[in-house]
């Protein structure tokens, strides 16, 4: 665009200067609204939308030695689901996150013999079965840690219960 009187016009508008490889004259290249440079993190790794987790702000931070192993000293864990229309329950491998054994009222199996599928009979179901799949899998020993909003009591005491009257060892951790 020329001015009146043979000067270029400027406009405001996106562009990024760049020179050319073979052509020492520098130039102006359009560059879109939402270029690639909008959309990169910090280290250039990922576009800002795709985030897996917040970053450490200390990366340095000492982790401890019990926190290093508790995964490889405790290798199992409990898993208990109950909702208001059945019980499930599973042993899970930390390391490998792997289900070793799994039970749960919503399976066939356990469907036709018990009259509801939410009670406490059916939590002390649910563990007898899981203890004795787990027992099938050489596993003897595993720790449970309620959710925030669990209560240890009632069907989940139940369960975990069942486990540890049929043979299975609970480490429970309270907080």
């Amino acid at each position: 665009m020329l001015c009146d009187r043979g000067a270029l016009k400027m406009r405001p508008s996106l562009c990024a200067q760049i020179s050319g490889f073979h052509t020492s004259k520098p130039g102006l290249a359009p560059r879109s609204f939402f270029g690639v440079e909008d959309f990169i993190d910090d280290d250039n790794s990922r576009p800002y939308t795709y985030q897996k987790g917040k970053k450490s702000k200390n990366p340095n931070k000492h982790v401890s030695f019990k926190q290093r192993t508790v995964a490889y000293m405790e290798p199992f864990t409990l898993d208990v689901f109950i909702s208001k229309r059945f019980v499930s329950a599973s042993i899970t491998h930390r390391v490998t996150c792997k289900q070793v054994a799994v039970a749960g009222t919503n399976s066939k199996d356990i469907k036709a013999v018990l009259k509801s599928r939410s009670d406490i009979p059916a939590c002390l179901s649910v563990g007898q079965i899981l203890a004795d799949r787990a027992r099938e899998a050489d596993v003897y020993t595993a720790s449970y840690t309620p959710r925030d909003r669990d209560k240890f009591e009632g069907k989940i005491r139940a369960v975990v219960q069942s486990l540890i009257d049929n043979g299975i060892d609970i480490k429970v951790y309270l907080d």
